[in-house]
């Protein structure tokens, strides 16, 4: 079983009606879902959408380049039509929230067909330490289509393994810390976090407001160029800075510390990328450091902090009903142990009950802290060396899944963007050993575009030597 890889400028179905599209995704979903669990709720009307959209486009009104085009969505965002459980049974018997999240919105009206919800790490990953990433009591566990008991990565673990195993070409994610970049790089797909704040927040099950964002994750860099466009509310056109392969003029960093280093295949198709950028005209700058994204207890607080209040207001525009406040789920948990608290615990929910508010001097000292080490290590770097971006190697090829420990993570990339606030992108780059691994660039603040450019370029380029990235087969890896 293999799905066919678009190219870097597909965008939308072309002539090919809503209805055959959407029909033809439900039979793959029929047929290799059952393997990957990447959707855990379907839409029963994806259909009756789809041919009110293709009658618009019969009558002559077409919504935009993304008219009639599947889309799924993590189920941690707000759909009016569909439950919103964040992966979690405290809210899988819940009504559907009163309104779709204003992203979701920009989808409708841009003319997407919401095909379905997407499995995630249970409450994206910040319940318990020792979690395994694409688990949740209410979907189950998903899978990396490119190796059946390898990790899909998380916390968007559905929506990056749907977009791999062909059961969509676009998807939206979120991200608090890597919650996209991972299962992108993992999955083989394009995946961006875009800078806080350029996404509405509103509508989206909350970690911390100073870091959560949602995003695309996309076969290809156009595609999650035209997704971005529309939920951040169409005004810039990020597909314009799609622009080919010519780098000329650009300088961008290498920052090799903390960032490399961890995984020898990883490192060396990381170096091939590299030769790639500079092929494209790029002038590259090696041998950088970020400093060290700060201390574990100050990006601890923060999301702490921020969960306890943030939950409680989300919770709070939810029906009745249902759980009210973070110390409500917690007990939840205890009486369901048998399911919630099977396979880890929920210790970072229990430390963010036992914070004080947003006025405590500890999560005012955390948050500036994080800031410092995130933006400044950043655009200190960017400054210092005249550099539009940075890229680095994205994230570990897939672990093996590992429900008792939880996951076997050797380095990652997103940290400190994370703390920064600031938009990344990561891009297939090859394989090792037969699982995807990625690049990532980074920018400063509102540099979205600058990394749209690079991504595509890049993508390009490897394309150009190596041909379309390889497809899953969706077997057990050995």
């Amino acid at each position: 079983m293999s799905s066919t890889r678009q190219g870097p400028g597909d965008v939308s179905p072309g002539p090919r009606t809503a209805i055959a599209t959407v029909e033809e995704l439900q039979g793959r979903i029929s047929e290799v879902d059952p393997l990957v669990k990447a959707i855990c709720t379907p839409n029963p009307a994806a259909l009756t959408d789809a041919a009110r959209l293709d009658t618009e486009r019969d009558d002559g009104r077409v919504r935009g380049p993304l008219h009639g085009v599947p889309v799924l969505v993590k189920d941690n965002i707000d759909t009016a039509d569909l439950r919103t459980t964040a992966g979690s049974l405290a809210l899988a018997d819940q009504p559907p929230p009163p309104y779709d999240a204003p992203l979701v919105r920009r989808l409708r009206e841009a003319g997407c067909v919401v095909l379905g919800k997407t499995n995630l790490s249970e409450w994206a990953n910040f319940r318990g330490s020792a979690s395994s990433s694409g688990w949740s009591a209410y979907g189950g566990l998903t899978r990396n289509p490119y190796a059946l008991n390898r990790s899909a990565g998380g916390s968007s673990s559905g929506s990056g393994a749907g977009v791999a195993a062909g059961l969509a070409d676009l998807a939206i994610g979120t991200e608090t810390n890597g919650s996209i970049v991972c299962p992108a790089a993992l999955n083989g797909i394009v995946g961006m976090k875009p800078t806080v704040g350029l996404v509405p927040q509103q509508g989206i099950v909350p970690i911390s407001h100073s870091q959560d964002t949602a995003g695309p994750m996309t076969r290809t860099v156009s595609q999650a160029a035209a997704l971005l466009t529309v939920i951040t509310g169409g005004s810039t056109d990020y597909l314009e800075h799609c622009r080919g392969a010519d780098l000329s003029g650009v300088r961008i960093g290498v920052p090799r510390g903390p960032l490399w280093g961890y995984s020898i295949g990883l490192d060396q198709v990381s170096e091939e990328a590299l030769g790639l950028l500079s092929n494209c005209g790029a002038t590259l700058v090696d041998h950088l450091s970020l400093p060290s994204p700060g201390g574990d207890d100050d990006q601890l607080n923060v999301l702490s902090y921020e969960l306890k209040v943030d939950l409680t207001a989300y919770l709070a525009t939810r029906k009745p009903g249902g759980p009210r406040s973070l110390a409500e789920l917690i007990a939840f948990n205890q009486q369901h142990a048998d399911v919630e608290l099977e396979w880890f615990g929920q210790e970072l929910f229990e430390r963010a009950e036992g914070t004080d508010g947003l006025d405590s001097p500890v999560y005012q000292a955390a948050r500036l802290a994080a800031l410092r080490a995130g933006r400044d290590g950043i655009d200190s770097l960017l400054r210092d060396n005249q550099l539009d971006a940075l890229v680095t190697p994205s994230y570990s090829p897939a672990w093996a899944i590992d429900l008792v420990n939880g996951d076997h993570v050797l380095g990652s990339s997103s940290s400190h963007a994370a703390l920064a606030g600031y938009p990344l992108i990561s891009v297939p780059s090859g394989l090792v050993a037969g699982l995807p691994v990625g690049i990532t660039f980074h920018g400063t603040g509102r540099s979205d575009a600058t990394l749209i450019r690079l991504a595509h370029a890049y993508e390009t380029a490897r394309i150009n030597a190596d041909g379309p990235f390889p497809t899953p087969e969706f077997r057990q890896w050995v």
